[in-house]
């Protein structure tokens, strides 16, 4: 299937060094990872001819990359650029994580995947220490919200009700948003480091709203520009904590239209799912895993070598010479 099917690529924030024209070009729902890997200065292993993404400055790179994915509108009146999107598939950034997990594993860089509806959650590296303290199952996230410091507090409800399981879905997504950029916000020092970050989260609850109240009613409508400033709010607040340095997009999609979609789980299934991994991936190594590795290798190397010195000295051994024990027998013998 190919053509343009319905979905909405935006920069919302993007740093001088990453240079984004202004156009109407398609962007291929398969590459956009590889827009992503680009834009960190990756290499791809396919080019890109895509004119939207310009020849930045080499060696100042985004300190960090930021992507929403917001499921269930085909568009959002985000202020930025925004490109159509042809041939929207279901993508990952699993690739993006792999690479910087590769090239900067000494540093812990923070990588964060996030789908808080369908409770699936990948820290890798300092993310951990950051964002241990973040709500990610579905209670966990319902509990968040009826807290002192939740934004139940500070937001325009309208006509969202708090006694709505659809509801709470939708503003629990919010309140993720809210509290990633708080928590990284106590750990600044993070995003002065010289590893790039990632941050990639999926966003469902305003695809909940619609079918559950329509496209065309007010808690849709309400959702929907609700959802527009936390996002721009949200990009905001990463792109300051990044001293202006980090890309922030967002993936507006209607539906993906690949029959290869991702396996989920019901939206309002209470309990916790297990941790699948259905693309078989080995477990991520940490950073202690060369030092065993070598403190472990050299240990059984000097092992054998100790074992080859011993035997072939004691298979060349000349018993009446070098053994103390049949020296002082002789000597006995001798003596009596």
């Amino acid at each position: 299937f190919v053509g343009v099917c319905g979905g909405e690529f935006s920069i919302l924030r993007s740093p001088q060094s990453v240079v984004f024209r202004d156009g109407s070009w398609p962007v291929p729902g398969e590459r956009i990872p590889d827009v992503a890997a680009l834009t960190m200065g990756f290499s791809v292993e396919e080019d890109l001819p895509w004119p939207g993404l310009a020849v930045g400055d080499l060696f100042h790179r985004p300190q960090a990359t930021v992507l929403v994915t917001v499921k269930g509108v085909d568009k959002l009146p985000v202020k930025g650029l925004s490109y159509p999107i042809e041939n929207a598939v279901p993508f990952s950034l699993d690739s993006v994580a792999n690479a910087i997990h590769t090239l900067f594993s000494e540093e812990m860089p923070v990588v964060l995947q996030l789908a808080p509806s369908e409770e699936r959650v990948y820290m890798v590296g300092k993310a951990n220490t950051v964002f241990e303290d973040l709500s990610v199952t579905l209670r966990q996230l319902r509990n968040r919200l009826f807290q002192d410091s939740s934004i139940l507090s500070s937001l325009p409800l309208n006509s969202l009700s708090r006694n709505n399981e659809v509801d709470l879905l939708f503003l629990s997504e919010l309140q993720v948003l809210h509290d990633i950029a708080s928590l990284l916000s106590r750990h600044k020092h993070l995003a002065k480091d010289h590893s790039p970050d990632l941050y990639s989260l999926e966003l469902s609850g305003l695809d909940e709203v619609g079918k559950r109240y329509g496209e065309d009613s007010q808690q849709f409508k309400d959702a929907s520009r609700i959802l527009v400033d936390s996002l721009q709010k949200f990009a905001d607040e990463m792109f300051n904590l990044y001293g202006g340095n980090a890309v922030v997009e967002v993936v507006a999609v209607k539906e993906f239209n690949s029959p290869l979609s991702r396996k989920t789980r019901s939206i309002l299934q209470a309990s916790q799912s297990k941790n699948e991994n259905p693309y078989n991936l080995a477990y991520p190594y940490n950073y202690d895993y060369s030092v065993i590795f070598n403190i472990v290798l050299w240990m059984m190397i000097g092992l054998a070598l100790a074992v080859i010195v011993i035997s072939y000295n004691l298979w060349n051994m000349d018993p009446g010479y070098d053994s103390i024990i049949y020296r002082m027998t002789n000597q006995k013998i001798r003596m009596d």
